[in-house]
């Protein structure tokens, strides 16, 4: 994507991203805009198994214009081991995972209806369409350990270069969690440069923060129970607890990256 003229002003820092065609992370709106501004345009992304949109929203108030990602329920493929139709929820829940860490890693996302039904909307990183495939851990050493992390979590099983983007501000970003939350292994990922690693104090308070929050009763608990099942969140709890509890980054050996693997 063509990138336009770069803003100086603070006053556009807040709400735009380095490039004017999309809407900030960190706009304070961001999650509203994205479930009420009126899809103006909605084109395929034609590459993936499943049905994916670039759209064009317009915001009201004077928050002009932005690009997402719209994965509609309705262009999911069916699958053997997850069940159809709840890839984007799953999208969703990654994002407040995410959040709930205080990582700030899944670009702000929403589920809401779009023109082929009810689908997750997903913020637009402008980024640098060069650096797809290039080792997270070369891009952002702390951005790709605490990925790597989060895959662990959600028990991803499609993590893959190029679902690591770096926006044009140097920041890096992880897309594509519509396969995660399965409660037998799937873990499927490219970075094992933490493998057997110690896992900083700082992270270990997260993954400790977020154990209690996936309690029952708790507020994300019970938003994760609305997108995934009751099981499904009962084992992101207990992946958190054994991080938390271990302290490192498990090694799988010589079965990195040829099959699903669990550590929990």
């Amino acid at each position: 994507m063509a990138r336009k003229g770069i803003h100086d002003h603070n006053t556009d820092a807040v709400a735009r991203q380095t490039a004017d065609t999309s809407w900030a992370p960190s706009d304070p709106r961001i999650r509203g805009l994205l479930e009420s501004a009126v899809i103006t345009r909605c084109r395929p992304i034609m590459w993936g198994s499943n049905g994916t949109f670039l759209v064009t929203m317009h915001g009201e108030n004077g928050a002009g214009e932005s690009h997402a990602i719209y994965k509609p329920r309705r262009g999911e493929s069916p699958l053997w081991d997850f069940p159809h139709g709840t890839l984007f929820k799953r999208e969703m829940a990654a994002y407040l995972v995410s959040e709930a860490l205080g990582w700030t890693l899944v670009p702000p996302t929403v589920t809401r209806d779009g023109p082929y039904g009810v689908g997750s909307v997903q913020l637009f990183i402008e980024h640098d369409t060069e650096d797809y495939f290039h080792s997270p851990v070369r891009r952002d050493a702390k951005a790709a350990g605490r990925i790597a992390l989060l895959d662990l979590v959600l028990n991803n099983a499609d993590r893959k270069n190029e679902h690591c983007l770096r926006a044009l501000d140097g920041r890096t970003w992880a897309i594509d969690h519509g396969l995660t939350f399965h409660t037998e292994p799937k873990l499927r990922t490219v970075i094992w440069d933490f493998a057997g690693q110690a896992i900083q104090e700082c992270l270990l308070e997260d993954l400790a923060r977020l154990r209690s929050a996936l309690q029952p009763g708790a507020d994300l608990y019970t938003e994760l129970c609305a997108l995934v099942s009751e099981e499904e969140v009962a084992a992101t709890r207990r992946r958190a607890k054994r991080l938390a509890q271990n302290g490192v980054y498990p090694d799988p050996g010589t079965r990195r990256r040829v099959e699903p693997w669990a550590f929990w």
